[in-house]
């Protein structure tokens, strides 16, 4: 997504043709994962400008994790840049419910391949427990909207 498209004709907020229904004072997240578990990476992109925020990976992780990591990700940089009302949009219903309850619910072996990334998971929900983040996280509605604008297109 690093191509810049015309601003569409019923929205003036925006370079993405996003639905009206969505904010574009938002970023959009995502995960993708080769194989599960497998090589799991994530990023963030900005709905007014369409440029990517943020990238991590790939680490052996799963999509899964990715994707709630990439949440956490994006409400650490939200807090740190005092952007406190910036709306999140995610595809994963799992990974919301993992945000809401502070705690990655995994299912992944923790192995010594996997202990960086159990690390990051810890630093994750550490940042969850003592941060009373405000911003909203909203589930993106891929039937209704088509893919998330941070999606990596491997499907």
């Amino acid at each position: 997504m690093d191509k810049l498209v015309n601003p569409p004709t019923n929205r003036h907020d925006t370079v993405l043709p996003l639905p009206l229904e969505v904010r574009a004072d938002a970023w959009a997240v995502d995960a993708a994962c080769s194989g599960n578990p497998g090589p799991m990476e994530y990023q963030a992109i900005d709905l007014q400008t369409g440029a990517r925020v943020f990238h991590y990976g790939p680490v052996h992780g799963t999509n899964n994790i990715g994707e709630f990591l990439a949440i956490v990700h994006a409400l650490a940089l939200c807090w740190n840049q005092g952007l406190h009302d910036k709306t999140i949009y995610s595809d994963s219903y799992n990974a919301i419910l993992w945000v809401s309850k502070r705690k990655c619910k995994t299912k992944l072996e923790h192995t010594p391949a996997t202990e960086p990334l159990f690390q990051v998971i810890a630093r994750a929900e550490q940042w969850l427990q003592t941060h009373n983040y405000r911003n909203p996280i909203v589930k993106w509605e891929t039937q209704k909207w088509g893919e998330v604008p941070a999606d990596f297109g491997r499907k």
